[in-house]
């Protein structure tokens, strides 16, 4: 595109292209066609999305290293006013599109230490990240950097599975490992966390024994229905109350139907209009920072997952809104 595109200005904040001015597939796809961060010059940042396009950690479905990509190309649709929230998410905050980290394809190990560097560096100037995945082997780095500005906190988890278990193939830094790794570093709160959403076989009775003594608690996806969405949004408050919260979503939690761009799909998950009702439940919560984990474009269609994805990024931002 050339030239600097039309963009909406609320409150000082700058936001997305005007869609009425520059057709929504043109131009750069970042984020919800949000400015990148060096478009905003100096300004203060409350929120960045950021970018971590590894999918190292995985020990099934490859692919999800396209994800970031994906799904910012499938939030080109996304209208800067939330009417369920009655607001404008980019009006009432500067969110930018921070772009991707550099993470080494070949190490592991060294891969994770530049997801925590550069979380490190963008929260020198953004308040809180977004930051769209790469497999959930992120969280662990995240929340290690998370820990050294908050200390310990509530993490709510949504997904399929408990990424609590400790090793696979003797590796202790895998996709289905962070959360164990986290409550080991003492960067969670074992008072205020929980999952949401855990369905199918696990290997054995003792994994949901290991799970409690690490920190959490669960609401499967077969109470969700029972519950509702107001429910389930009520007991994640309770667990959680005045803690500082850190959201962690891999795509997986929703029913392979709503989602099936992903590494390790499970029959009988939440449908996204549960998700996301769920996500506005949270909006009075001290939300300190979410990302959404597991996209892997090569097993969608029709953007159906990104899609999913990008909506449940828009509910994330609208929710950390003052």
């Amino acid at each position: 595109m050339l030239g600097e595109p039309p963009r909406t200005v609320e409150n000082g904040n700058v936001g997305p292209v005007v869609s009425s001015q520059v057709p929504r597939y043109a131009g750069p796809a970042t984020f919800a066609l949000l400015p990148r961060l060096d478009d905003i010059g100096q300004q203060d940042v409350d929120i960045a999305v950021m970018g971590v396009p590894f999918d190292g950690g995985v020990s099934y479905r490859p692919g999800a290293r396209f994800g970031p990509t994906h799904v910012r190309e499938s939030s080109r649709l996304l209208r800067p006013y939330n009417p369920v929230q009655q607001l404008s998410p980019f009006g009432v905050q500067q969110v930018v599109d921070a772009g991707d980290v550099v993470a080494n394809p070949f190490s592991l190990t060294e891969a994770v230490q530049q997801v925590e560097d550069a979380s490190d560096a963008l929260l020198e100037r953004a308040g809180r990240l977004l930051t769209l995945g790469g497999d959930h082997t992120i969280a662990l780095p995240l929340l290690r950097s998370l820990h050294r500005r908050r200390g310990p906190v509530a993490v709510v988890h949504f997904d399929a599975h408990l990424d609590t278990w400790d090793t696979y193939f003797g590796a202790p830094m895998t996709h289905g490992t962070p959360f164990r790794r986290a409550s080991e570093e003492g960067l969670i709160d074992r008072e205020g966390s929980m999952h949401v959403g855990i369905r199918g076989p696990l290997y054995d009775a003792q994994d949901l024994v290991d799970d409690r003594a690490l920190g959490f608690q669960i609401v499967p996806a077969h109470e969700v229905e029972d519950l509702g969405s107001r429910g389930v949004a009520e007991r994640i408050r309770a667990r959680v109350q005045d803690r500082p919260v850190y959201v962690s979503i891999d795509i997986d939690v929703l029913d392979p139907a709503f989602a099936p761009g992903t590494g390790t799909p499970e029959a009988g998950g939440l449908l996204s209009r549960e998700l996301l009702a769920i996500l506005r439940g949270l909006a009075t919560l001290d939300l300190i920072g979410a990302d959404i984990v597991e996209v892997s474009p090569a097993y969608d269609h029709a953007e159906i997952t990104g899609i999913a994805a990008s909506h449940v990024a828009f509910e994330l931002i609208s929710a950390m809104a003052p």
